[in-house]
Protein backbone atom coordinates (compact mmCIF):
# COMPACT_ATOMS: atom_id res chain seq x y z
CA UNK A 1 0.00 0.00 0.00
CA UNK A 2 1.74 3.12 -0.83
CA UNK A 3 1.18 6.67 1.03
CA UNK A 4 1.21 9.87 -0.85
CA UNK A 5 3.33 11.96 1.63
CA UNK A 6 1.79 15.29 -0.30
CA UNK A 7 -1.10 14.24 1.85
CA UNK A 8 -0.04 14.80 5.07
CA UNK A 9 -1.06 17.48 6.68
CA UNK A 10 2.46 18.51 7.57
CA UNK A 11 3.93 18.27 4.06
CA UNK A 12 4.10 22.06 3.00
CA UNK A 13 2.66 22.75 -0.87
CA UNK A 14 5.04 21.77 -3.47
CA UNK A 15 4.73 23.41 -6.85
CA UNK A 16 6.79 23.38 -10.16
CA UNK A 17 7.94 26.62 -11.13
CA UNK A 18 7.11 26.97 -15.00
CA UNK A 19 10.81 28.64 -16.78
CA UNK A 20 9.21 32.07 -16.88
CA UNK A 21 8.25 32.00 -13.38
CA UNK A 22 11.84 31.11 -12.15
CA UNK A 23 13.44 33.90 -14.56
CA UNK A 24 11.33 36.11 -12.81
CA UNK A 25 12.85 35.00 -9.38
CA UNK A 26 16.22 34.93 -10.54
CA UNK A 27 15.91 38.35 -11.62
CA UNK A 28 13.82 39.73 -8.67
CA UNK A 29 16.40 38.45 -6.07
CA UNK A 30 19.69 39.10 -8.88
CA UNK A 31 21.20 35.43 -8.19
CA UNK A 32 21.72 32.38 -10.55
CA UNK A 33 20.11 28.84 -10.83
CA UNK A 34 22.85 27.44 -8.77
CA UNK A 35 22.36 30.24 -5.60
CA UNK A 36 18.75 28.34 -4.70
CA UNK A 37 18.78 26.30 -2.16
CA UNK A 38 18.74 22.15 -2.91
CA UNK A 39 16.24 19.66 -2.67
CA UNK A 40 17.11 15.77 -3.70
CA UNK A 41 15.22 14.58 -6.43
CA UNK A 42 14.68 11.76 -3.84
CA UNK A 43 12.89 13.52 -1.40
CA UNK A 44 9.41 12.11 -0.77
CA UNK A 45 7.23 15.56 -1.37
CA UNK A 46 8.47 14.87 -4.61
CA UNK A 47 7.69 11.44 -5.72
CA UNK A 48 4.58 11.70 -7.23
CA UNK A 49 5.54 14.96 -9.61
CA UNK A 50 7.24 14.96 -13.20
CA UNK A 51 10.40 17.19 -12.65
CA UNK A 52 13.89 16.82 -13.86
CA UNK A 53 17.27 18.23 -11.95
CA UNK A 54 17.12 21.55 -12.33
CA UNK A 55 13.77 22.40 -12.00
CA UNK A 56 12.77 24.63 -9.21
CA UNK A 57 9.65 23.96 -7.00
CA UNK A 58 7.98 26.59 -4.92
CA UNK A 59 7.06 25.64 -1.80
CA UNK A 60 4.44 27.42 0.63
CA UNK A 61 4.83 26.48 4.03
CA UNK A 62 1.87 28.02 6.88
CA UNK A 63 3.71 30.57 9.30
CA UNK A 64 1.87 31.63 13.01
CA UNK A 65 3.74 34.57 12.12
CA UNK A 66 3.69 35.99 8.11
CA UNK A 67 0.19 33.65 7.42
CA UNK A 68 2.04 31.79 4.60
CA UNK A 69 5.47 31.85 3.49
CA UNK A 70 7.00 30.71 0.11
CA UNK A 71 10.69 28.66 -0.30
CA UNK A 72 12.22 28.08 -3.39
CA UNK A 73 14.22 24.55 -4.10
CA UNK A 74 16.16 23.84 -7.45
CA UNK A 75 16.19 19.96 -8.03
CA UNK A 76 19.24 18.30 -7.84
CA UNK A 77 20.38 14.58 -7.83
Amino acid sequence: MAIDVRDHRLVPEHRKMSEDEVEELLERFDIERENIPAIKSNDSALKQEEFEVGDVFEITRDSSTAGKSKYYRRVVE
